[in-house]
């Protein structure tokens, strides 16, 4: 099924095993970002003082579709609410006794360089934990998180870095990658088939009918006679059509090397953070490939459209949206500056619904420099 494949991605990374690339992906460049930890500007800092605190850089790896997101939330299953599990075995004495007299749980506290949905998996997420404890081993630490869900949630590295690093606020950059499988199997052409009714792709991010895409994802209507109804769902007169993969990397293209407001872009945000600079993104890289994924089966293999975005920051949703909305203009035989007249919308619903969570990655987070040579996707 498709949402088994960002999983299986993963999984051929840490194996190292083969993929075949096209359209110059870079695979092999993707483990090797996967298997390097950025330290810059996190350098543990002197301290003096009995009372000075040490706060730990942690780098996580998780599956998405075990988790209801990284958001800790009250009943939910949730990977902020299990790692901060997990990190009150190393807080400090104050501290418990202040959780014990308000009779809360005994947690750590973690920050984190970007909150993840439900659905959407990481490579490298960063968090950080602080404590005024000094007898805290790191591979305590690893040994509890690594224990706690195998093979749902890992600790890839944990260091001791400066009391001023911030997972969030001190990076540079966050790169993502999304996985879109084609229809029809290894051999077909890089192109998807739109206009059957029975799948239409929802605002919650679903697709009506049925939920496996993996066979056909099919868009209903075109851009130029698109009507949403009041329950989200897009209708419109049926027209069929196909799109490249080189359509959608030109037209993502366009938005590298701009600082631009991507507010139409993004869903359920603030009002405060839905104008204005608060909405402004510079994007590092924008690319789509194809690739093959391995299957078990010799000479077997499942193809796939790879898309990677680096930017300095992401607005809420706003991967999912681009995806989306990059896949419907290129169908549509847009021009390759569509997605950029987009961003003078005024009306969210003029660009698509979210495409499905369970596509996209987290892979790192930068706190260093941008560097194009270790991009996924030349």
């Amino acid at each position: 099924m498709f949402f088994s494949y960002p999983l299986g991605f993963l999984h051929f990374i840490v194996d190292k095993s083969p993929m075949q690339t096209h359209n110059n992906l870079d695979v092999a460049k993707l483990s090797e970002v996967c298997n390097r930890t950025d330290f810059e500007g996190t350098l543990k800092e002197d301290r003096s003082g009995r009372l000075e605190r040490v706060t730990f850089k942690i780098v996580l790896s998780y599956h998405g579709c075990s988790f209801d997101g990284w958001q800790k939330q009250p009943g939910l299953n949730t990977v902020q609410g299990l790692v901060e599990q997990c990190l009150g075995r190393f807080v400090d004495e104050r501290k418990a006794q202040l959780l014990k007299e308000k009779s809360k749980p005994l947690e750590g506290c973690a920050a984190v360089a970007g909150r993840t949905d439900k659905g959407v998996s990481a490579l490298q997420q960063v968090c950080s934990f602080y404590t005024w404890r000094k007898d805290i081993r790191i591979q305590d630490i690893e040994d509890v998180i690594n224990s706690t869900a195998p093979g749902k949630l890992r600790a890839v590295s944990i260091s001791e870095v400066s009391r001023s690093f911030h997972p969030n606020f001190s990076a540079k950059w966050r790169r993502y990658l999304y996985i879109f499988p084609f229809n029809g199997g290894e051999n077909r052409e890089p192109s998807l088939r739109c206009g059957e009714e029975e799948n239409i792709l929802t605002e919650n991010g679903h697709y009506g009918g049925q939920r496996d895409v993996s066979d056909e994802l099919r868009w209903e209507g075109d851009d130029n006679n698109l009507i949403v109804r009041d329950d989200g769902e897009l209708q419109g007169p049926k027209k069929s059509s196909t799109f490249t993969v080189c359509k959608v990397n030109r037209l993502l293209q366009q938005l590298e090397g701009k600082l631009l407001s991507y507010r139409i872009f993004a869903r359920d945000t603030k009002a405060s953070r839905s104008i204005g600079p608060p909405t402004e993104c510079f994007m590092y890289h924008a690319r789509a490939a194809e690739a093959t994924i391995p299957q078990p089966h010799p000479g077997a293999g499942r193809t796939v459209m790879c898309i990677e975005l680096v930017a300095n920051r992401f607005l809420r949703r706003m991967v999912r949206v681009l995806v989306a909305t990059s896949i419907r203009e290129a169908a549509a035989g847009a021009e390759d500056d569509a997605l950029l007249k987009l961003m003078d919308a005024t009306c969210r619903r003029a660009t698509a619904p979210p495409a499905p969570p369970e596509g996209l990655c987290m892979v790192n987070v930068g706190y260093a420099e941008f560097d194009p040579r270790n991009c996924i996707i030349p």
